[in-house]
């Protein structure tokens, strides 16, 4: 199996800061990705999707869609670039002043 750390930064690193940290004796680590100092997204990650692949995945995708739908990207275009198995490219983050863009991804 691959190191479900690494498949999280691997997902996010381009674009974010991240941030692992463990919260509880169950094992479970609270992700919390950041850009200039801004929190972008924070979710809680129990062992059970650590360290299960497509829940991990799902995971990721989750985010990424919470992250796109957040920055104004077109939810119906995620969808279908989540449904159509060309996976999801995480959107770029948005950088202050710029406006969001109105659709697609």
């Amino acid at each position: 199996m691959d190191n479900p750390f690494q498949i999280i930064t691997d997902a996010f690193a381009p674009d974010y800061q991240i941030n692992l940290s463990i919260q509880g004796l169950d094992g479970s680590i609270m992700l919390t990705l950041s850009n200039s100092g801004r929190i972008v997204a924070k979710r809680m990650i129990s062992a059970e999707q650590r360290n299960d692949p497509k829940r991990l995945k799902l995971l990721v995708q989750s985010i990424q869609f919470g992250i796109a739908i957040e920055q104004g990207h077109s939810a119906m275009a995620i969808l279908e670039a989540m449904t159509s198995g060309d996976g999801l490219t995480p959107p770029p983050p948005q950088i202050k002043g710029q406006p969001r863009p109105s659709a697609g991804l």
